[in-house]
């Protein structure tokens, strides 16, 4: 419909509709059977401090630890979940965001731990390589916005982020493993 100096006229059902942004996510969060946190990261103001933040993990948590949905709205926020063994993992968008990108996000985030924990996925194994998943978050969202979705490359870009450690920086574990191959290479020569 064109208004009087030939534009086309927004109608009214387009106002109804938030513009579109690149910050998709809210939070991810990853929590154990009792509902504490392990791994949070939120990405605005919605839950300014770490309080009210560990409050809104609690009764997402008592709301969701039974269910079986795979999908919550909770005080305005859109979450998605999933549960393995020991561990609740939830992406968490606006009220108006898209189901099926929140869940992407979350798939690409349980797939790759599981690949990273080699289909290991519980408490024990994941506190084992905490750093590495870490690592993963960072790498599917970014203050936001997602950077991945697929659960290869981020296990990819994780292997190398994690190569790359100086020895200064790196666990005893990852010295040890790293001392344990080069003395096998020596070996083998």
């Amino acid at each position: 419909m064109l208004g009087k100096q030939g534009h086309v006229a927004r109608s009214n059902m387009d106002a109804s509709f938030p513009e579109p942004s690149l910050y998709t996510i809210k939070a991810v969060a990853i929590l154990d059977n009792d509902g504490e946190r392990i791994i949070a990261k939120y990405f605005d103001d919605t839950f300014p401090t770490p309080k009210e933040q560990r409050a809104f993990e609690k009764n997402l948590f008592n709301k969701t630890h039974r269910a079986n949905a795979e999908i919550i709205m909770l005080e305005g926020i859109t979450c998605v979940y999933r549960s393995n063994v020991d561990l609740f993992f939830y992406v968490m968008g606006s009220s108006n965001e898209n189901e099926l990108i929140l869940a992407s996000v979350l798939n690409c985030l349980y797939d790759s731990v599981s690949q990273m924990l080699r289909k290991n996925v519980e408490k024990r194994a994941l506190m084992d390589n905490l750093d590495g998943v870490f690592l993963a978050v960072d790498e599917i969202v970014d203050g936001g916005i997602i950077l991945e979705a697929d659960p290869n490359a981020v296990v990819q870009r994780v292997a190398l982020r994690t190569e790359d450690v100086p020895l200064t920086e790196q666990t005893v574990a990852q010295v040890l493993q790293s001392a344990k191959e080069q003395i096998k290479w020596s070996l083998l020569k």
